[in-house]
Formats: structure tokens, sequence, C-alpha cells
């Protein structure tokens, strides 16, 4: 890894990053039984902040609870530990992983209460998914072979290890083809989400999105695209997306947290409107920059200061009134 940390948070201590093992016989590592999280903390006036902390561990114990894991420390725990290794690496927009998993015990495939649970949170270094040329020109998807899970076979709702099998899959195949990324439909033929991305669509002034009952993540960066919307006052539908509205959209983009957001050109290679990010795509980049790094007011409280002893930022009166007007610029 490039710029590789030093410290690593393993089990209520930070360790040095090659001192962060975990034996071969870890539950996790045979069953996939381990939840996680990727967050970002990005760099604002005041210092390293991490956008949307509690929301994101929200989920992380949500999706311990799903899976039946006893996570062996508290939220507070959790969360100081997080920024903790973005301090103790001197790090400013740094992609932090708390991962929660099944360690050491037995092979036996159904877990007893008593078996151990190892958590640890690590952070470094990492841009955007696809990279900066992608957030400024686009990228090439297609609809990917591979299905999404379905919540009758596993909690989607949970971030956990063994459901991204079926990510790795979609994302392969795309890749393989020579695409940026896959989108995954689901039985119905419905759009559900990208390999580690939400997506949404932009057709005739109106914004959509696939609603939870799709078999997605209940996306952390979503429920902000979903967010900015209103205070953008757009008209926004969670619905079913049929495969072939892709090809007549507007404008589409993915987002997530280690995605941002994303415009997409085009899909099954078919171009999307004249193969450019549109001007609303343009918008939800400008405003998510804004909020991840403190330059607007009614995200402050999405922000979580490593450093809490320093000044907090006031967002400047510029930053509303361009969000009040739609005005925007490139990301």
């Amino acid at each position: 890894m490039k710029n590789q940390p030093k410290w690593i948070w393993h089990n209520g201590q930070l360790v040095q990053w090659q001192d962060a093992t975990v034996h071969v016989m870890a539950h996790g590592l045979h069953y996939g039984s381990s939840v996680f999280e990727g967050i970002r903390s990005y760099d604002t006036d005041a210092g390293p902040a991490i956008f949307r902390l509690d929301e994101h561990l929200q989920r992380l114990f949500d999706s311990c609870k799903m899976y039946r894991i006893i996570v062996p420390f508290s939220y507070e725990q959790v969360k100081q530990a997080c920024c903790d290794v973005v301090s103790k690496n001197a790090l400013t927009g740094a992609y932090i992983r708390p991962i929660v998993f099944r360690d050491a015990e037995s092979l036996g495939l159904c877990p007893g209460d008593d078996h151990p649970v190892s958590c640890s949170v690590m952070a470094f270094e990492w841009g955007p998914l696809h990279g900066a040329e992608v957030l400024e020109n686009g990228c090439d998807v297609c609809i990917s072979s591979w299905k999404r899970l379905r919540s009758s076979s596993n909690p989607v709702l949970s971030k956990a290890g063994g459901h991204y099998l079926t990510s790795q899959l979609i994302s392969l195949e795309a890749k393989n083809n020579g695409y940026d990324e896959g989108i995954a439909v689901n039985e119905a033929g419905n759009l559900t989400e990208g390999a580690g991305a939400n997506v949404f669509v932009v057709r005739k002034g109106k914004l959509l999105t696939p609603g939870l009952g799709q078999a997605i993540l209940e996306g952390i960066t979503r429920d902000t695209v979903l967010r900015i919307a209103n205070k953008l006052d757009l008209e926004l539908l969670e619905t079913e997306i049929s495969r072939e509205s892709l090809y007549t959209a507007d404008e589409i983009f993915m987002c997530g947290t280690a995605a941002e957001i994303a415009p997409i050109r085009s899909v099954d290679r078919i171009a999307i409107a004249n193969g450019k990010p549109g001007p609303l795509t343009r918008q939800f980049q400008s405003e998510y920059k804004n909020c991840v790094s403190g330059k607007t007011d009614y995200a402050s409280e999405w922000l979580t200061l490593v450093n809490p002893s320093l000044p907090t930022p006031t967002p400047s009166a510029t930053d509303e009134l361009q969000l009040q007007s739609g005005e925007a610029t490139n990301a």
C-alpha cells in the first residue's frame, strides 16, 4: 500500500500496522462472518472531520445485530477509535474501515454465543474509488449477469463481508469486459445497485432511485443525496427502475463513501444523453463536496471533528445562497 500508515486500532489498543494480525482459523475468514463500514474524513477549516460517523457506526452495530455478532466494545469506544486512527496517523483526508468479525475458535459453521469476536479500525489515504478522472468525465458501466441477493436469503440491509462476494463478481465481470463498473438488477429485472454504490437516475426532471425493497444497501451517501435533493426542492421518487429506462435517462450517477458522486456516461456502451456528466450530477457533486468539507450550515451536524478542541468552521453566506439558487460549480 502506498503511504502505508503506522497504526491500527485492534481490540482496544493502537498497534503497529504489521502487528494487527488475525489467525488463519478465524471464522470470518472461512465463512464471511464479518461486518464492516467504509467512512471518510475530510479537511475542514477546523481540521480533519469524519463525515456522518454516527450513522455509519449505527449501521455497523445494526449489521452485527442482524448476524447475531456481539460487539466486544461499546459504541463510544469504536467511535473514539475512528478518531484516534486518523489523528495518530496524522491523516486529514482518510478512508476509515472499522470491521467486526468472528475470530478463531473452531470450524463449526454455527458459532456459539461465547465464540470470540474481534474488532479493528484502520485508516489510510485512498482517493475516489474509480479515480479522479471518472469524477470529472464519467464512467462506463454494464448491466451485470449477476443478480443481487434477496432479503429472503440474506439481510441485505446489513453491510456484511460475505455479501461482497457478489459485488466482486459484478465488478470483475465488468472490468474483464472493458467497463469501469457493473450494475446489478434483481430477479424481476429492475435496477438495484452497483458493486459497491447506490444508483440515481435523472429522467424528465425527476430524480429516481431504487427503493429499499429492491434489495439494496441503505447507503449513507444515498441518504445524503436524498437530503440534498430535498434542499434543492427536486421531485424525488424511490421506485422500481427497469433496465431499458436507463438507456434513455437524462443523467445517471453512482454514489457511495468510496465512490463519492460518480457520473455514469454510458450503460452497455449506449451513451447517456450526450455522454457527459449532466448539470444535476454536477450540482450534487458540488453540494456533496460542500457538505463533507463543512461549508454548508445544514450539514454541520454530520461532521465529527477528529480534534474537537479546535474551533468549529462557520459556513459562508455564499454557500447557502448557492444552494438556494441552484448554482453549482464542477467538483
